[in-house]
Order: structure tokens, then C-alpha cells, then sequence
């Protein structure tokens, strides 16, 4: 099970393709995969031939019985997700959905924990939440009688046993893997060696699932089938995969204070809106600029996007007034000189532009380009 954090809190988005609502716990809203379908199906069609033994002579039902097992399971699974939003939400943080899908369920939250402590029992409520369930599952088991409702309870304990202890694992993108960064993260006081040491968990895991059906063979005399080595495969696959997203990431926001306002803005030139661009653009140079500004009665209020600057036309550059090429400036396009990381990322994909005023107090300081900036943030993965 995962928990997926967002790196801003906007207003919660429309339902991604291929999804449904079904409702809302905590004020969260659920949300089902179509592909959960499938699984249920296959579920169902799966146990078909143990409901088959332990109830004969059901007919279509035992299909029916099958089905009703696959939403009792993956039940369990919301109870392990929602466990995770009511944390955060206790936290404070903004909880965007729960979804359940055919690998299990994810939680999407808005923003990082800031704290190990957070990150810590955001992470570990989910596995524990499964054990618990698993664990009641078990009791009630011994007092049910022989028959479908005993072979339920005993499966639904087993099922959650397992999603418990291997949630666990000390790997991302397990719970287990968050639990072990934050653990990672308050010895270290750094939060990125972590997310290090935790995505390197991952990728043990992942091989060692690999290896599994190969030991259980040779060591432990088990008889393997080749869908036991497929799950193994997309099993390992997966593991891997988020795993190495999730190192990825770490190594980028390390670097990312490294993206600072003051240290990417181009130096500018200030004219006057019915300046020629051909004015203009030599005012820029003489002055080593490498963006142009345009000032209205109250200051700066548009930039000049370079693009346009080289598609006009050298003969008409003499006529055509600078302020024509201007985009006008918004509040959300200034911003000030000592933003860095990824509060200037945040900035960025808050009000989406070519370029931005970067003001130092009431100072013009210069001009960001987004352009610019993607190029340094290419260069810190």
C-alpha cells in the first residue's frame, strides 16, 4: 500500500480517467480503479474450486460467494488506506483521495510530512491497521464453525497477516520504506540521506523477491510453477521501480536549493513602452542584459518574451514599439529575489509564464525564465 505525497496543496483535482466515487470517510473521498474490477473477478474465479470442495452444489454462487470474498479483502485494504489520511489529516495535511486499485489501494496527501515523527506514524498506522484487522479476523475464526464463513475468516486473517508484516519490509515504496526513512531521518538529522538509505532498501527487496521462487525451490523444495515466477517478476518489478523513483527524487531535492531566484535571473533593462524594439534591444546589449522590461506609471509592468523580440522582422524593429511584444505583469509573476528550492518550483507552477519580475524589496533585481530554469533543474537529476 502506498502513501503518494504531492509537492503543493491545490484544490482538490476532478477524478483521474478510469475512476469512480463511491464515497467519502473522514472527508476523503474514495475512489476505485476500474481495473479493481478485474481483480475481483479473477478473485473470485480463483477461489472458485476451494468454495467448490468446502460448499459443494452452489452453482453460480459459488462465484457469487467468490465476489463477496474479493470486496470483503479489499475492504481491509480501505480500512489500511484510510488509516493512513486519518493520520495525516491529524497532522494537518490535506488529503486529496484514497483510491483502491488492483495492486491495493493508494492514499494521495498534499505536501511532505516536515517532521520524522510524522513521517513515521503516517507511515506505520497503515501496516498496523492491516495486522489489527488480520488479527480480529483470526479470533473470530475460532468461533465459527466449519464451512464458507470459517474458511473467510481464516483467508481475510492470513491476507492481512501478510499485507502487514511485508508493508513493513524496511523498503520503498513499502510503508515499511517510509518507516525506515524516518527512522533514517531523525538519527541523521537528514531527511534526503533517508530517502537514500530507504530507496537502497527497496531495491534489496525487489531482488530478493526475485530470487524468492529460485531459493523456495532449491533450499526449501517447493514445487514452483511459472506463474509463480511471473508474480515474482511484476512483483520485483514494481518493488524495484518505486524504489529507484523514489532515490531519484532524493538525489533532485537535495540539489534543489541549488535553484535560487538571485543566482538564475537574467539581468534587465528598463524602457519605456513606445520605445522601438530595435532601441530597445541595443539598450540591451550595451547594458549586458539578457531580458527587457517595460515601464508603465507605476513601475514595471510587462516583460518582453525573447520569442517575440526575434520574430519580428529586423526592417520593422526601427517602428515597432516594444510595449506591442510586452506581456503584462500579475502579482503572481513577481517574485522576490531569495526564493530558492522548492518554494521557487511551488511559485513556478503556481501562475505558469515564460518569465517573471524578480524583485529584491521595492528593486528591480532581474528577470527569471522559466526556460532557464528548467535547463538547471535538468541538470540536478
Amino acid at each position: 500500500m502506498d502513501v503518494v505525497s504531492a509537492s503543493e496543496p491545490p484544490p482538490r483535482p476532478s477524478r483521474p480517467p478510469g475512476t469512480f466515487r463511491i464515497g467519502e470517510v473522514g472527508g476523503v473521498d474514495v475512489l476505485v480503479r476500474s481495473s479493481w474490477l478485474l481483480v475481483a473477478v479473477l478473485i473470485a474465479f480463483v477461489l472458485g474450486p476451494t468454495i467448490e470442495t468446502i460448499a459443494p452444489g452452489l452453482g453460480i454462487l459459488t462465484y457469487v460467494a467468490g465476489l463477496a470474498f474479493a470486496i470483503l479483502l479489499y475492504l481491509s485494504v480501505l480500512l489500511h488506506e484510510i488509516s493512513h489520511a486519518l493520520a495525516a489529516k491529524r497532522f494537518g495535511y490535506d488529503v486529496r483521495s484514497v483510491t483502491l486499485n488492483f495492486l491495493g489501494g493508494v492514499t494521495e496527501i498534499a505536501g511532505e510530512p516536515d517532521t520524522p515523527g510524522r513521517e513515521f506514524w503516517i507511515a506505520i498506522v497503515g501496516p498496523l491497521t492491516s495486522l489489527a484487522v488480520g488479527g480480529a479476523a483470526w479470533l473470530a475464526s475460532l468461533v465459527m464453525p466449519d464451512g464458507l464463513l470459517l474458511f473467510a475468516f481464516v483467508a481475510l486473517a492470513v491476507a492481512n497477516g501478510v499485507v502487514g508484516v511485508l508493508n513493513l519490509l524496511p523498503g520503498l515504496p513499502l510503508d515499511g520504506g517510509r518507516v525506515f526513512r524516518a527512522i533514517v531521518w531523525k538519527i541523521t538529522g537528514n531527511e534526503h540521506t533517508g530517502s537514500l538509505a530507504a530507496g537502497l532498501g527497496g531495491r534489496v527487496i525487489a531482488l530478493l523477491a526475485l530470487a524468492f521462487p529460485f531459493i523456495a525451490r532449491e533450499l526449501l523444495g517447493w514445487q514452483i510453477s511459472i506463474l509463480d515466477y511471473l508474480i515474482a517478476f511484476v512483483v520485483a518489478m514494481f518493488l524495484w521501480t518505486g524504489a529507484s523513483q523514489s532515490i531519484m527524487a532524493a538525489r533532485i531535492r537535495r540539489r534543489l536549493p541549488a535553484l535560487t531566484a538571485r543566482g538564475l535571473a537574467r539581468r534587465v533593462v528598463e524602457v519605456a513602452r513606445d520605445t522601438p524594439v530595435a532601441r530597445a534591444v541595443d539598450e540591451a546589449r550595451l547594458a549586458g542584459a539578457g531580458a527587457i522590461a517595460v515601464i508603465g506609471r507605476t513601475g514595471v509592468d510587462g516583460l518582453v518574451d525573447e520569442r517575440a523580440v526575434l520574430a519580428t522582422p529586423e526592417e520593422r524593429r526601427p517602428w515597432v514599439p516594444i510595449g506591442s511584444l510586452a506581456r503584462s505583469l500579475t502579482p503572481q509573476m513577481v517574485l522576490p529575489v531569495d526564493l530558492s528550492g522548492e518554494a521557487l518550483i511551488r511559485a513556478l507552477q503556481a501562475a505558469p509564464a515564460p518569465q517573471y519580475l524578480v524583485v529584491d524589496g521595492d528593486r528591480t533585481y532581474g528577470v527569471l525564465v522559466t526556460a532557464d530554469v528548467d535547463r538547471a533543474f535538468a541538470a540536478t537529476r
